[in-house]
């Protein structure tokens, strides 16, 4: 194989000094110039940008405690920070405003107890009510029987009175009440008048003069009232 550049010419350079830098150019090889000119026309590759890492940043934090200067930004951030003053006026309204409210709340309270022990009162009465109402026939049996022996002029056998004051003393005690004399003013609420027996001179207004059965009653509830003849007063 024949070599194709044997056949070419080498062109000799010329002499003197421009011809000795010609041939010391030639002599180098392809990009290997070192001509200041061209070196200063490069341009340098720009760094690129590092990530910071937590090491890093943990640093910085450790010199900001250490004592470094605080920067005018973070003055400012301070200040924003700190609360702003409060207005007299504003916390003297949101206090009478507070106080109203305890003072209602306080007021709906005293309601609720008193309506609570009002109901508690009223089941208590309504249960002695239950309780002591059939009682009360047994009781006109005992006053039956001490009118009979009394017209009779003789007294109750003393195991039967006894028995009779002890249930007496008992029904009391539970808060049943009798009620009921010749005398005592003739009241709608309080007696049943089963007969007008005439007129008396000495009453002034309509009386009770005979009690046929006595009245009961637990507190202001009657629980039967009494049976009762009246008289009127005289006219004229």
């Amino acid at each position: 194989m024949t070599d194709r550049t044997a056949g070419k010419r080498k062109a000799s350079p010329p002499a003197g000094p421009a011809g000795d830098e010609a041939a010391a150019m030639a002599d180098e090889p392809f990009g290997t110039r070192t001509d200041t000119q061209e070196q200063t026309d490069v341009e340098e590759p720009v760094a690129e940008p590092q990530e910071r890492t937590p090491d890093d940043i943990s640093g910085v934090d450790n010199f900001i405690e250490e004592g470094a200067p605080l920067e005018p930004s973070d003055l400012e951030e301070q200040d924003a920070a700190e609360p702003a003053e409060v207005d007299a006026a504003e916390v003297q309204q949101a206090l009478t405003e507070r106080t109203a409210d305890l003072q209602r709340l306080q007021a709906e309270y005293v309601n609720y107890k008193r309506r609570v022990e009002r109901d508690r009162e009223l089941v208590r009465e309504n249960a002695t009510y239950a309780a002591l109402a059939p009682i009360v026939e047994v009781l006109d049996s005992i006053d039956r029987a001490r009118d009979s022996v009394g017209s009779r002029g003789s007294a109750l056998d003393d195991g039967f009175q006894a028995v009779a004051e002890q249930l007496e003393r008992v029904v009391a005690h539970a808060g049943l009440v009798k009620y009921g004399a010749p005398g005592d003013p003739f009241d709608p609420r309080l007696h049943e008048a089963l007969s007008h027996i005439g007129e008396d001179p000495e009453v002034e207004v309509t009386t009770c003069k005979v009690i046929a059965k006595a009245g009961y009653r637990i507190g202001e509830r009657v629980v039967r009232a009494a049976q009762v003849l009246v008289v009127d007063p005289a006219e004229g």
